[in-house]
């Protein structure tokens, strides 16, 4: 568990920072495929964290994340895109943050024995 959420968390801040410099670099569509790429990689994590239980007990922040996230993928056909073009990239610097918590805050809070 520990080698996956370090790397979560490490391959989250790459694709955030290379996606913004190429994004800056081609003034193109290429902030979308940011969007898509790295919002495929969070959802391919979050579907790991669920299946395994990693930090989403009740009334954990991960949790709660994966509810924000879930509904807000169930409200696109209803026109929220828009919406959520603009808070997509405040949610993933928000999921990174939380990824960051968990490897160095709350996994130095206990021995690596009690980890699953």
């Amino acid at each position: 568990m520990k080698k996956f959420k370090q790397l979560d968390y490490w391959i989250s801040i790459a694709l955030i920072f290379f996606f913004i410099v190429l994004s800056l670099i081609n003034m193109d569509y290429t902030f979308i495929i940011g969007y898509l790429v790295i919002g495929g990689w969070q959802l391919f994590s979050m579907a790991i964290h669920a299946f395994n239980h990693w930090f989403t007990g009740k009334g954990s922040i991960r949790l709660a994340y994966h509810w924000i996230s879930f509904f807000s993928v169930l409200t696109l056909p209803l026109g929220s895109y828009i919406i959520l073009f603009f808070t997509a990239p405040v949610m993933a610097i928000y999921y990174t943050w939380i990824c960051y918590d968990e490897v160095y805050v709350k996994m130095k809070q206990r021995p690596l024995y009690a980890l699953k």
